[in-house]
């Protein structure tokens, strides 16, 4: 067993850039056609090299296979797919020797209907076990939840004729939910935890933590008791493993998920939801002024926590916090060719949605990371790789890493065929065009860009770090601009949203003298004593730092989102 990772310390997770990690799809080291753990601690190396400081593990946990993991059959066990215990055991002492963090997929709301616990549950209507479920003999109760998976599932109940009643699953039938007002179901949670954190995680990415709890006459979301589980976890955490990190998985409205931060008694990092879909729409309607609205509300996060951003993850691009309008739109930009709605959303990889633009992909990676909080990189959006529409569900965006040019990506040295998916084969997104041995090194490639620009980051993290975030006005519409303030320095943060060339001028504070500098990005500046003058082309950002007296007693600047 591993001891507690001797990197916990304080809010880490502040300065670090996360890598998103399905397990299957990365790098296969014992040629079966499956990626696994070993093959994860192999590309350590790489991971480092991007600059990783954590890695978010898809569940490795024995499982059934029919949702990518998160069907789990056995909560203490390894998938022997995967590798072992052992495995697990030195892919964390090899990431923490190298300075990176590794957090697991914490699953709470759902199993398999294979786990033993279901099983026993549906067999014996006086087990312990049907208790930690939801029966019914209609099927009509709770009529107000939303059924997430609405293209395969048409109600939230499900009959089982072992049973003899129906059973809940706010996912896929073969995932029923278990029942949170059974205390059994909440200590077994919490030894799960345990589990893992003493294996030497560092912590966990929480799976639909909205969903946990279900009362009649609701929508059975964000419902007072989850926030008191989450708090009651939170704790045992804080007391037996201090350091590890909790990330919430709650696409809700903005004050149902700004509640998620429990005024720094609950998550330390909430998934910004709200922010991502309007990213996209920002940039096709070339307009910042949504993102300024979104920030404005969600800014600045309690003390001690952070949001976690991100563009893409291993689901589809879900538009449940938009409205009609902005959905439609959405769509019919990013959704537009056969087969990629899925329930209501987009089933595409970064690249493809932005039509294999590597500026417009650097521009939004750069914009996540200067934002206060912690940016979320799903697997090969580094290198720009593709998906496969012709695959079912989600799968076409859990495709194989593209490592190489080889007809098996270098993921694996099976053929294609006999891989656990095939690889993308698009001329423009597919290994032939984007890998990693082809990008690696070459300045123009989208991964050096990439890796660059966490490297100017990195080194400027403290920079970063702050919650202060000030909002600037360019006198441009399509540029997004706002300024990270520290003691010492401030930095301003230009995006030019649009695909057309532009000039502004930013106003400077008078204490502002020194010469600005271009830590990342492309911009020509000039400057007067009262203003900054710049030149951004399409699709184009620059962060430029300003140097600024300095006194021991001047404490950071308040945060001014109600300006943005």
């Amino acid at each position: 067993m591993v001891a507690g990772s001797s990197l916990r310390s304080g809010a880490w997770f502040r300065t670090a850039v996360f890598y998103e990690i399905p397990v299957r799809s990365f790098y296969d080291s014992n040629g079966d056609g499956i990626g696994d753990l070993p093959g994860v601690t192999e590309k350590l190396g790489y991971l480092s090299e991007l600059g990783v400081g954590a890695v978010w593990l898809l569940p490795f946990y024995r499982s059934a296979w029919r949702d990518e993991g998160y069907d789990i059959t056995d909560h203490y066990a390894i998938d022997p797919s995967l590798g072992t215990i052992d495995d697990l055991d030195r892919l964390v002492q090899e990431a923490h020797a190298r300075g990176i963090r590794v957090l697991g997929d914490l699953v709470t709301n759902h199993i398999s209907i294979d786990h033993p616990w279901f099983q026993e549950a549906r067999r014996d209507r006086s087990s312990p076990r049907r208790s930690w479920f939801l029966w019914s003999d209609t099927g009509k109760e709770f009529s107000r939840t939303r059924v997430i998976f609405r293209d395969v599932e048409p109600t939230n109940w499900t009959w089982d004729d072992l049973a003899g009643q129906y059973y809940f699953h706010r996912f896929y039938a073969t995932q029923p939910d278990l029942n949170y007002d059974e205390p059994a179901v909440r200590q077994e949670m919490f030894r799960v935890a345990r589990f893992w954190l003493g294996h030497g995680l560092d912590g966990f990415r929480c799976d639909a933590v909205p969903y946990l709890f279900k009362r009649e006459g609701t929508r059975c979301q964000s419902l007072p008791e989850v926030h008191v589980f989450f708090k009651e976890l939170r704790a045992v955490l804080d007391a037996e493993f201090p350091g590890a990190v909790l990330v919430a998985e709650a696409n809700q409205s903005i004050p149902e998920t700004v509640q998620y931060f429990g005024d720094s008694r609950e998550f330390p990092m909430v998934m910004h939801f709200p922010l991502m879909p309007n990213l996209y729409l920002a940039l096709a309607e070339e307009d910042p002024r949504r993102l300024r609205h979104v920030l404005q509300a969600t800014l600045p996060a309690p003390p001690g926590c952070g949001w976690a951003y991100f563009l893409r993850n291993h689901d589809e691009v879900t538009l449940e916090q938009v409205s009609d309008d902005e959905r439609e739109m959405f769509l019919w930009v990013y959704g537009k060719y056969p087969r990629t709605v899925l329930n209501g959303g987009v089933r595409r990889r970064l690249a493809p949605m932005l039509d294999g633009d590597d500026t417009t992909i650097v521009l939004m990676t750069a914009l996540l990371l200067s934002l206060p909080g912690a940016a979320f990189l799903y697997y090969g959006d580094e290198i720009g790789m593709g998906d496969r529409l012709d695959l079912p569900d989600r799968d076409g965006v859990r495709t194989p890493m593209q490592w190489t040019s080889a007809a098996n990506a270098g993921f694996s040295t099976l053929p294609p065929e006999r891989l656990i998916r095939p690889p993308v084969d698009d001329p423009v997104y597919g290994p032939a065009a984007r890998n990693v041995a082809d990008e690696r090194g070459r300045p123009d490639s989208l991964l050096e860009r990439i890796r660059q620009l966490i490297a100017l980051w990195s080194a400027h993290v403290d920079e970063f770090r702050s919650e202060a975030f000030l909002a600037a006005e360019p006198q441009v519409p399509s540029v997004f601009a706002f300024w990270r303030d520290q003691p010492a320095t401030r930095i301003l943060c230009l995006y030019n949203i649009s695909r057309a060339s532009v000039s502004g001028t930013v106003r400077l504070d008078p204490e502002l003298k020194s010469t600005p500098t271009v830590l990342a990005g492309e911009a020509t500046l000039a400057r007067s004593d009262s203003q900054l003058s710049f030149d951004l082309a399409g699709r184009r950002f620059a962060w430029i730092r300003f140097a600024r007296p300095f006194a021991p007693s001047m404490g950071l600047p308040a945060s001014s989102v109600d300006r943005l």
